[in-house]
């Protein structure tokens, strides 16, 4: 049973740092690209920061671009998302997805709560 935790939310003031972390057991993580989202209440998910299996290539949304950083670990079958000089506008629930490239199956974590607020 393929399984993906994030780990690492919570309330941070404007401007702090947090980092996330995605736990992922069931599945040949390093086949994986992994891949960083987050859903605002109200609005639609959006795309943040993907890398690639074995962390060749590493692409980020224009807006966390200098500001977050995704890294992955096969051996620990990690991914995660450093994230400085936050806004409140980054508050939302942050997921992980992790898709395989040979016949494009994915599977998504359940989320962790990011508040950025003072």
């Amino acid at each position: 049973q393929v399984q993906l935790v994030e780990s690492g939310g919570g309330l941070v003031e404007p401007g702090g740092s947090l980092r996330l972390s995605c736990a992922a057991s069931g599945l040949p993580f390093n086949m994986f690209s992994m891949y960083w989202y987050r859903q605002a209440p109200g609005k639609e998910r959006e795309w943040l920061a993907g890398i690639t299996s074995a962390s060749e290539v590493r692409h980020y949304a224009d807006y966390v671009k200098g500001r977050f950083t995704i890294s992955k670990d096969n051996a620990k079958k990690t991914v995660s998302l450093q994230m400085n000089n936050l806004k409140p506008e980054d508050t939302a629930v942050y997921l992980c997805k992790a898709r395989w490239r040979g016949n494009g199956v994915e599977y998504w974590g359940n989320g962790t709560l990011v508040t950025v607020s003072s």
